[in-house]
């Protein structure tokens, strides 16, 4: 006997039974669902239904393009462009009005709407595609839905027979860009906006004022682009080392760039064509250097280069605002405008008379409420405008006009807070959405800001947070991924931190749930880098070197492995004798658990017979996981990792120290007194610290441990000097080796603080 195994049911067969027969069988037996047959066309993001015909339509230079309504006309040039075809558009008064075959019908049928908003059907067939949707945006979705279809395919002009049923999760799925940092030219962003109606994002959130420069033309402030906008250095990292001065446009000297009004309104239009909606951010009341540069009138002190934030005792800050708000207006038809809001620091308006004053006369607490004030008086001018506001979390402080949305950036707790007080929300946690973090080990990757966001995480998200009620969640309106572009001063930097990740991000905002799968997105995410090929796109390629992680299991006292790959499909080899893997190693199928702390090393094998680049971690089940920790000094609030068992759940931090396994003493030094449960003979104590110094992130000066039997009597401390220099500004993970040699079973470990923060992530006992 024999055995199939289709479907995951196992069928057993004779071997004198006809294969083939068996097979139509079984065919006749099983029908695919929904499921199964998505991964057969690879869309991204993942739509509500899908089933793939019979055949193919092909695209070609007799493929007529119908059209229902006239408003449609605009639509169906659309996808003529957007299909790269020379193709005839005809206008027909009914549906039913067309050619015989190989045409393309697009239609508006208001009853989807009242189904789903954003409703909207494919259906291709051998001879003709219809496309209906709901409204207007529904269509244009539903044409890009197309062309990325066309894109992913071997041959573009074939595309396969299906019947499509689509509508987002989210009414709200966006990208920001930081072109304050780095100004990027309007070619770029319509590339960009390209991308993102391919993946049925709709909004594109442009940060155009900040610190670094001012990038929107404002005819009332003339020096806003004339100096502002050109700063003393090529890049943002040796600006904000230096003086952080600007120069007049037209010095050979400068660097930046601007975008007229013109310019603007013209990329406004170009969006809207493709369905996305631009909101533009004006920066206030903080990181407002350069305005208060060219004219410091603005700020507390009455002097340039003196402070960031704009003087909120002074009218003609209200001025400046109105003035500017209206030109943005004009320009910008959205319905919300972001005016920041985050990150003020306030110490300017503690000592200022003027904003001193204006707290007196209104009986405002504090700055903060001062703070809250000059935002409601923003709110008000742009309720004049006939627009809303929408700001990062901090313009919670003090309080939040009605209107107002908040977009949550500091994890996930202001916008919970805004949705449990009827504020509509844009979730863009750092931890999930920030694109200007490594995606990957940042020993192979050009300089980033820092942090660790892999497209898995990305992926991951979800932007309803559980706590909501049901009736809070309404209140979160989509997601958002951002780029800030400190260290990114290329558009090809850009995407290649932007890609593939973006399309990650899109799926979180369109698709369900229910209807995502980790496994199924890589698998569909390998026909689209055709696309991105095409589209020139450079993207971020998938590095041969693997990921290893290892977590503890108590019931076991063991650490399950998981072996991951960036590459589809890749063979692994790997061993745990320390001894690097070759082509007769194991071939890593599914997570194991393993006893201890040996050294695991893993490699890809590449289909040549060739192995990859090695990977390896120590396993960190060692003896002192569970012991108890007494804390000498406390740890910080900002970063409790998992609180009192961090330094000894057999966990180990990633890139990242802000992945929950990394704790952070700011100020202070690591005191503590681990007790195991018993008296156990150790040899040594590893003690793993970070260094960046970019955030502020430093290795201790020095370490000590003493050890005792009975936690009164210890003994002398060994000690060990930290000899990697602080210059280096790479991310470092080092393990200090205290040699211990000795049977106690408590052990006094203190790490003395350099300056900054100190991040622990595990004290390895052996």
């Amino acid at each position: 006997m024999n055995f199939l195994k289709i479907a995951n049911v196992i069928i057993y067969y004779d071997q004198k039974v006809n294969l083939i027969a068996l097979l139509c069988l079984i065919g006749g037996l099983f029908h695919l669902s929904n499921e199964t047959l998505a991964q057969t066309i690879d869309f991204i993001p993942q739509p509500v239904e899908i089933k793939k015909g019979e055949g193919s339509f092909e695209l070609n230079q007799v493929t007529t393009v119908f059209f229902d309504l006239k408003k449609l006309s605009g639509h169906a040039e659309l996808l003529v462009e957007g299909l790269q075809l020379d193709a005839e558009i005809k206008h027909t008064a009914s549906l039913s009005s067309s050619a015989d075959n190989n045409y393309i019908k697009l239609a508006l049928n208001p009853t989807l709407s009242k189904e789903h908003k954003g409703k909207y059907l494919i259906r291709i067939t051998n001879d003709m595609i219809a496309i209906e949707g709901g409204d207007e945006e529904a269509i244009v979705n539903a044409i890009y839905r197309l062309v990325q279809l066309s894109l992913i395919q071997e041959n573009r002009y074939k595309l396969p027979s299906l019947s499509l049923i689509d509508y987002p999760r989210f009414d709200y799925r966006g990208f920001h860009l930081d072109v304050s940092r780095n100004y990027f030219p309007i070619s770029f962003l319509e590339k960009l906006i390209d991308m993102m109606a391919i993946y049925q994002l709709n909004t594109f959130h442009w940060h155009l004022t900040d610190g670094p420069g001012w990038r929107l033309e404002i005819k009332s402030y003339p020096k806003l682009t004339q100096i502002a906008a050109f700063r003393s250095h090529r890049t943002w990292k040796e600006w904000w080392n230096s003086e952080r001065k600007f120069l007049s446009e037209g010095d050979p000297q400068a660097y930046g760039g601007y975008y007229t009004q013109e310019e603007a309104k013209h990329l406004v239009d170009y969006a809207l064509k493709r369905g996305i909606t631009i909101i533009p951010e004006i920066e206030m009341p903080g990181h407002s250097g350069e305005v208060l540069a060219v004219y410091p009138e603005l700020a507390c002190s009455g002097k340039p280069y003196t402070q960031s934030e704009f003087c909120m005792g002074n009218e003609q800050t209200f001025e400046f605002f109105e003035k500017v708000l209206g030109e943005v207006a004009a320009i910008f038809p959205s319905e919300y405008i972001h005016i920041g809001g985050d990150e003020a620091n306030k110490r300017a308006w503690r000592t200022c008379s003027k904003c001193q004053q204006r707290i007196k006369a209104l009986g405002l607490k504090d700055e903060d409420e001062l703070q809250s004030y000059g935002v409601k008086r923003v709110g008000e001018i742009l309720e004049k405008l006939d627009r809303k506001f929408i700001g990062w979390d901090e313009i919670l402080e003090g309080g939040l006009a009605p209107g107002a949305a908040v977009m949550s950036w500091r994890g996930e707790s202001g916008g919970i807070k805004a949705a449990q007080s009827g504020h509509e929300v844009i979730m863009t946690p750092g931890e999930f959405c920030y694109f200007d973090k490594y995606q990957t080990n940042p020993a192979t990757q050009p300089e980033a800001i820092g942090g660790y966001i892999p497209i898995e995480k990305v992926y991951g998200y979800d932007p309803i947070p559980t706590v909501l009620k049901d009736e809070e969640k309404g209140y979160v309106m989509g997601v958002q991924a951002n780029l800030w572009t400190e260290y990114i001063p290329t558009t090809e930097h850009a995407e290649y931190m932007i890609f593939p990740r973006l399309l990650a991000l899109s799926e979180v905002a369109w698709t369900t749930n229910e209807n995502k799968d980790w496994d199924g997105f890589f698998e569909r995410l390998q026909s689209h880098y055709r696309l991105l090929q095409r589209r020139g796109i450079n993207y971020y390629h998938p590095i041969p070197n693997l990921n290893i992680e290892a977590k503890p299991y108590s019931l076991k006292k063991a650490s399950l492995v998981k072996i991951n790959s960036e590459r589809f499909g890749a063979t692994i080899k790997y061993t745990l004798d320390g001894s690097p893997p070759n082509r007769e190693s194991p071939t890593y199928s599914a997570p194991f658990y393993q006893i201890g702390t040996p050294l695991v090393k893993a490699a890809m094998l590449y289909p040549s017979g060739e192995m990859g680049p090695v990977t390896e971690m120590e396993l960190a089940y060692h003896l002192g996981v569970g012991a108890k920790v007494t804390y000498h000094q406390p740890f910080s609030r900002k970063y409790p990792a998992q609180g009192i068992s961090s330094l000894v759940n057999g966990q180990k931090g990633s890139f990242t120290y802000g992945d929950g396994e990394w704790q952070g003493f700011e100020g202070k030094d690591l005191d503590v007194t681990v007790a195991l449960s018993e008296i156990k003979k150790v040899s040594q104590i590893k003690a793993r610290f970070m260094q960046l110094t970019g955030p502020g992130v430093y290795l201790p000066k020095r370490i000590f441990c003493s050890w005792s039997k009975d936690g009164e009597d210890f003994s002398d401390p060994v000690e060990i000097i930290n000899e990697i220099p602080e210059s280096d500004s790479s991310l470092i993970i080092h393990p200090f080796v205290l040699p211990v040699n000795a049977e106690a079973k408590y052990f006094r470990i203190t790490a003395k603080v350099n300056k900054g923060f100190l991040f622990a992530d595990e004290l390895l006992f052996y």
